[in-house]
């Protein structure tokens, strides 16, 4: 935390950050489960980071695979993520996503994501904190 002394924003590259929090190659097709941006270590990680932004006034945004998940950034969005920055096919549903549901349901399911134990129960846990 001691950086954000020295920067105007935060992003967070969710792909790479899979990929380096969990030790596995984002090209293998056999470690693909390892590398899914629903992995809790991972999103401990976002929400830390976006954490440490928001004490300190920084804006903090997610690029990558998780930005482009209608359900995951809702939870992006719960944790305080303050943009998300996705493929242009992906940005309707997000948006559709995000105007189906409220922040506190957002929040509820951002919290809920970081109590599982695997990439599977934090998505289910977020679509029934969403639901």
């Amino acid at each position: 935390d001691r950086i954000l002394e020295h920067v105007d924003f935060l992003s967070i590259g969710t792909n790479d950050l899979a990929q380096y929090t969990m030790a596995a190659d984002r090209m293998s097709a056999d470690l693909a489960t390892l590398t899914d941006p629903w992995q809790p270590a991972v999103l401990a990680l976002v929400a830390m980071t976006v954490k440490a932004g928001v004490a300190v006034g920084k804006p903090v945004g997610v690029c990558g695979e998780a930005a482009a998940d209608p359900v995951l950034a809702c939870v992006l969005t719960g944790f305080g993520v303050t943009s998300l920055s996705a493929a242009a096919a992906a940005v309707q549903g997000v948006g559709a996503k995000l105007a189906q549901v409220t922040l506190q349901q957002c929040r509820d399911a951002a919290e809920a994501v970081l109590t599982t134990s695997s990439a599977s129960e934090a998505r289910a846990a977020a679509l029934e904190a969403l639901s």
